[in-house]
C-alpha cells in the first residue's frame, strides 16, 4: 500500500502564492511520473502539471508561467509552487503518482486532495 499525503492548501488573495506538497510513503520501489490535477466545483478534474522521474515538466496553458512543479526523489515528495494566483485557480488539488512495487508491478495512486481558495 502507498499513502499520498497532500498539504499546503488554504485561502489566499488573488496575486498571492501557495506551495503544495505531496509526500508518498509505503511499499514503493520506484516512482515514475508524478502530476497535479485540480477540480473546481461543477467541472471535470483537469491535469495541470506533470514531472517525470528525470525532471522533465509539462504544464497546462492555464498555469504555464505561474506554477512550477518539482520533486525530491530522495524523499518521494512532489511540490507545486503556485504564484500569481487567480480566482479561477480555486479548486481542490490532487496529486497523482505512478509507481512500481518490489515485484515490478505498476500502480497509480491519488492523494486525498487539498482545497485552494483564491479570493478577489
Amino acid at each position: 500500500q502507498v499513502q499520498l499525503v497532500e498539504s499546503g492548501g488554504g485561502l489566499v488573495q488573488a496575486g498571492g502564492s501557495l506551495r503544495l506538497s505531496c509526500a508518498a510513503s509505503g511499499s514503493i520501489f520506484m516512482i515514475n511520473d508524478m502530476g497535479w490535477y485540480r477540480q473546481a466545483p461543477g467541472k471535470l478534474r483537469e491535469l495541470i502539471a506533470t514531472i517525470t522521474s528525470g525532471g522533465a515538466t509539462n504544464y497546462a496553458d492555464s498555469v504555464k508561467g505561474r506554477f512550477t512543479i518539482s520533486r525530491d526523489n530522495a524523499n518521494n515528495i512532489m511540490y507545486l509552487q503556485m504564484n500569481t494566483l487567480k480566482v479561477e485557480d480555486t479548486a481542490v488539488y490532487y496529486c497523482n503518482v505512478a509507481w512500481i512495487n518490489g515485484r515490478s508491478r505498476p500502480f497509480n495512486s491519488w492523494g486525498q486532495g487539498t482545497q485552494v481558495t483564491v479570493s478577489s
